[in-house]
């Protein structure tokens, strides 16, 4: 698996994978993608496309800031779902942030809702590939987020600084990111 730098000056590239970022998270969870582009091209994040053997897979957003890397946004193409792509994804994720403490927000997988099955499944999916459940949650807007996280537990002073290194001034006063102990 091969993590690709989204080219972020490539019109029909970025249009490609908005389609996808569009199809592949709920509204409530998404960022809006001109932001994410972005973000990106200051250096606030990495955006790529996962590719296995030149066939496009899926993508990842990564946020870093000094020795964490919090993978923002992550799929697998829904027709490649359950093929092995996702863990190879991972796998090469985490081996290219191999030092850095890497993590994740997931929706909760114990809580009563209409998709618990799909939630529990990919609990389960980030548990195999080596991530482990971290204490606290992630208030990001309005979602309440589980924390999964691999090479130690982020506190939350750390999650607020990466944050701020990476939301504009603007941003920072309007949407309330935070960790819930």
């Amino acid at each position: 698996m091969i993590l690709k730098e989204t080219d972020l000056k490539n019109r029909r590239e970025l249009s490609r994978m908005k389609k996808f970022y569009n199809v592949s998270f709920p509204p409530e969870e998404r960022a809006p993608f001109s932001m994410l582009v972005r973000r990106a091209k200051k250096h606030r994040a990495e955006m790529y496309d996962l590719c296995h053997e030149e066939k496009l897979c899926g993508m990842a957003y990564i946020v870093t800031h000094k020795d964490m890397a919090y993978i923002f946004y992550f799929a697998v193409l829904p027709e490649l779902r359950g093929q092995g792509y996702g863990t190879l994804a991972m796998k090469a994720i985490i081996e290219k942030y191999r030092d850095k403490r890497l993590f994740l927000a997931l929706e909760d997988w114990t809580e009563d809702c209409k998709n618990k099955e799909q939630r529990i499944k990919r609990h389960n999916f980030y548990l195999n590939c080596g991530l482990d459940d971290l204490p606290y949650h992630i208030k990001e807007a309005s979602v309440l987020y589980s924390i999964m996280g691999i090479n130690g537990k982020i506190e939350p002073e750390e999650y607020k600084a990466l944050m701020d290194s990476y939301m504009s001034f603007i941003m920072k006063r309007l949407v309330d990111v935070r960790i819930i102990k």
